[in-house]
This record gives structure tokens, sequence and C-alpha cells, in this order.
């Protein structure tokens, strides 16, 4: 049987805490999941959740509106609405500092990926919906600055047809609280064939864990 979907709005997530609110039609689920880390549930609703668990038991649980419950790390279930009318709740997920951090990280080592790979589109899946990219040279102090993701989207575009040929090579990141660095060797060919080898960063600041604002610097040789 298929089901629809419940809907899930990500109000938090920094690091210490996730904050998701849930919101189920009628007969609407999850879908299979296992809890990473401690957390709470904060009704909004009253209402009737149907637990489906890994050996394929089938429980009920009765939410009261206002009044939380807690469940550790390591939970496997399906949530289900089995009442007669939509529901919510608030999931408190209690982050390790360290969890966070390491998504950040990952998403620059996909960025950096992409960027070797010439994909514009696994770019901005590593950009957060409101997304800035300032480049290394412009009219502006802070270089040429590209807003929101169209804009984004054209730039790096942009620079895959001014570099033919072009790669990012000595990657290193580092990533403290809501703030990311990577360095790296920009190596490329223009398409009037000229070399360019030079050393660069880009500072970032990250949305949960994708990236709202890329910041490049580059080094100018002569």
């Amino acid at each position: 049987m298929t089901r629809m979907k419940a809907e899930p709005v990500v109000h938090i997530d920094d690091e210490r805490f996730r904050v998701t609110e849930w919101r189920f039609a009628t007969g609407a689920e999850t879908g299979w999941h296992i809890h990473g880390h401690d957390y709470v549930i904060v009704p909004l609703t009253d209402g009737k959740l149907g637990l489906e668990g890994p050996d394929g038991a089938q429980s009920q649980a009765a939410l009261t509106q206002g009044v939380p419950y807690s469940r550790r790390t390591g939970v496997a279930h399906n949530v289900i609405n089995a009442g007669d009318a939509p529901l919510a709740f608030l999931e408190v997920e209690v982050v390790e500092a360290g969890d966070l951090a390491a998504r950040r990280l990952a998403v620059l080592d996909r960025f950096l990926a992409a960027w070797n790979a010439r994909d514009v589109g696994a770019l901005m899946d590593c950009m957060a919906e409101n997304c800035a990219f300032h480049g290394s040279a412009g009219p502006d102090a802070e270089g040429r600055k590209h807003m929101g993701r169209d804009a984004v989207r054209a730039a790096y575009a942009a620079l895959f047809d001014a570099f033919p040929k072009v790669a990012w090579t000595r990657g290193r990141h580092v990533v403290t609280g809501d703030t990311g660095l990577s360095s790296w060797r920009f190596v490329g060919t223009t398409a009037a064939g000229q070399k360019i080898e030079v050393d660069g960063c880009d500072i970032f600041a990250f949305s949960g864990e994708l990236i709202a604002l890329k910041d490049s610097y580059r080094k100018a040789r002569g």
C-alpha cells in the first residue's frame, strides 16, 4: 500500500539541536528511518500514531497536545497518522557539535569534487536556498557579488565557459562554527589559451549544512 508522505519543515539545524516540524495528513507516513540522536517529541495536536517496527510489529500511541515524550538514539520505525484528522508534532534532536561540522565538511568535499567535474547542478546542490557568491575580483569591495540562486548558477557556469580546462587541486577544508575555509590551487587555461596557476581559498558561511555564501580569494601573479 502506498501512503502519502508526512511533510517535514526544519526550523533549527545548528551545532546543538535539529528541530523539525512534522505535519501528517490522515494516513500519511514518515517512511522507514532510524534515529541517529536522542530526541524529544512535542505534540502540536492531539492524535494517534501508528508505529511499524523493524520486525513487522505494529503498535499505536496517543498524542496529547503539549505533552512531550523522549526517546533514545537507535529507535527504528515507520510513523503513520492512524487517526481520523491531520496531526503535527515537533521533533527536537540533540545533535552532537561534531555531527553538523562533519556534515558541513562532507558538503565541502562534494563541492570541490563538483568543481572538478564541471557539474553546475551538483554545485548548486551544495548551496542554500538563499545563497550568494562573491568573486575574487570585481567592482565592489567584496569583489563581484552574485546574489540568489539564479545569479550564482550563472556565475559558476560562466567560469567554466571562461576556462575550458580547469582544476582545483590540493584541496583542504576546515569548519568551525558556521564558517568554513577551503584552500586550493587553481590550474586553468582560458579560452584564449592563457595558462593560470595560482593558490586561493574560499571562506564559506553556512545555513544548516549548506553553503549560504562562497567568498573567493585568489593570488595574483606579477
